[in-house]
Formats: C-alpha cells, sequence, structure tokens
C-alpha cells in the first residue's frame, strides 16, 4: 500500500517527517501511528490519550467524529485515506484536537442528520480536503490572495510565481487531498484556507514553522469556527514548482483554470 506514495513529490513535505518517523513497514499502520501519538502525548480535546484502533471497534450507529471527541479511539483502516489521517494527526495534532472538539460540538447540538449544516460542513471540509496558504503580510500577499480569489490564475500562480518559497508557501492538511494526489491529476482542487504570517515565521525552520502553524490554525478555529465560505479554491498542481511544464498556457487552461461564476455568466 505504501509503495505506491511518490515522497519526492513536494506536496507532501507537510507529513513527510511524520512518516519517515516511524517503521511502518515492522509496526503495521496502526503500531507505527500509535508509536508516533505516544511519543507526542496526543490527547483529545477532553485530555483523553489519541489511539488508533480498528475500525472495527467504532459501534454501530456510533458517530466517527463523536467516537474520538468520547474516547480519543480513532477508527482506522488499513488503506491510505486512513494512513494519511493518521499522518496529518501526528504533524497537526492542535488542529485536528480542535477540529474533533468542533464536530463532536455540533453533533452533541443538532444530532447525526442528513444535513450537516455550514459549520460541521466546514470542518469536514478542512478535514478532508484542505490546503493552508500561508502568505507574508503586507500589500504583495494582499494582491496574491485577491488573485486567487478572483480566479485570476495566470496572475496569482504564473506572473507572481517568484513569491512562492520566500514570501508564500503552501502546506497540504486535508487527508482525503493527500490521497487523491497518489494519482496526481490537473483537476485535482484543494479548498484553501489563507494564512497571513509575520517576518519572523520565514526565518523559522520547517518544523518550527510546522508547529507555529498548528498552534495558530487551531487557535484560529477556537475563535472564529469554519463555515464553507471560509476557503478558496486551488488546483494543486498549479502550484509553482508542483508540476512540469507550467508555462503560461498551462494556467489558460479554462477546464481546470475556471473563472468565477460570474464571470462565466457574462
Amino acid at each position: 500500500m505504501l509503495d505506491q506514495v511518490d515522497w519526492k513529490r513536494r506536496w507532501y513535505d507537510s507529513v513527510r517527517l511524520a512518516f519517515e518517523s516511524f517503521d511502518f513497514e515492522a509496526l503495521g499502520l496502526t503500531g507505527a501511528l500509535n508509536a508516533g501519538a505516544a511519543a507526542r502525548s496526543l490527547v483529545n480535546h477532553q485530555g483523553q490519550p489519541i489511539r488508533f484502533v480498528p475500525q472495527a471497534e467504532l459501534p454501530a450507529g456510533r458517530a466517527y467524529e463523536q467516537f474520538i471527541g468520547a474516547t480519543g479511539c480513532v477508527p482506522t483502516r488499513e488503506n491510505l485515506h486512513d494512513f494519511f489521517n493518521g499522518l496529518v494527526w501526528l504533524t497537526f495534532p492542535l488542529t485536528k484536537l480542535q477540529l474533533n472538539a468542533l464536530q463532536a460540538a455540533h453533533i452533541a447540538q443538532a444530532g447525526v442528520g442528513k444535513s450537516r449544516g455550514a459549520a460541521r460542513d466546514g470542518a469536514t471540509i478542512f478535514d478532508e480536503n484542505c490546503a493552508l496558504l500561508v502568505v507574508r503580510d503586507g500589500s504583495q500577499a494582499a494582491a496574491l490572495v485577491d488573485a486567487l480569489r478572483s480566479h485570476r490564475w495566470s496572475e496569482a500562480l504564473f506572473e507572481r510565481r517568484s513569491m512562492f518559497g520566500p514570501d508564500a508557501q503552501v502546506w497540504l492538511f486535508g487527508h482525503a487531498l493527500m490521497e487523491k494526489l497518489v494519482a496526481p491529476r490537473k483537476a485535482i482542487t484543494a479548498h484553501t484556507l489563507v494564512v497571513r504570517v509575520g517576518d519572523d515565521y520565514f526565518d523559522l525552520g520547517h518544523d518550527a514553522q510546522r508547529r507555529w502553524l498548528d498552534a495558530h490554525v487551531a487557535s484560529r478555529l477556537n475563535a472564529e469556527g469554519l463555515t464553507t465560505a471560509s476557503f478558496t479554491p486551488l488546483p494543486v498542481l498549479g502550484v509553482p514548482g508542483w508540476w512540469d511544464g507550467q508555462d503560461q498556457a498551462f494556467y489558460g487552461d479554462a477546464t481546470v483554470f475556471r473563472p468565477t461564476r460570474a464571470a462565466r455568466s457574462i
């Protein structure tokens, strides 16, 4: 299963260290994830230790998020989807904790119905398909974000490509997004949350940046919550340096880099 993942791909940078820290081949999926959780003293929002358990331990009729919130146990199947979910727990534990707390609270209030509601939908989208766009705060960042939100793709990702690295980064968070990128396609699109940072962030090393992002995003979710309006789309293979052949024509492919609905209606 794990030999399907091309770890050279830059979109796996966010979780690569968590994978390389433990011997998944020797320990097995849940064994390696539990070793990582124990090493990091991971807990849920009630202070219960996070443990990765077989999917069969999830009681029939019990919501997945509710079960994690009540027990600290994360039902885990032997597949890539749950493998990446575990890596995200090891990489962004504070954010995962806060997401689970939000989801469990919504379930406790509204129950498990056919409609999740905007807040729970937002949390689910974040968990499954989010990328974090980290930008150095200032006028250039504002212009980049405005171009992305307005779907001016060539301006954002081609004309401003030199910003990526020194002034902008993309960190993948969504485990379903990571799973889809095992077989990369140009149309794969992330729901992106913008994170503005100060100059000192870019002076940090990779792992220190990860810890800062985890604490910052968790605090932001606690203060603001989420809705489906919290995100802007970003075709992942369009991130500068993440795919070959990213010339201007690449971003002119309107089947992937689509105009806004308002522009399409003109």
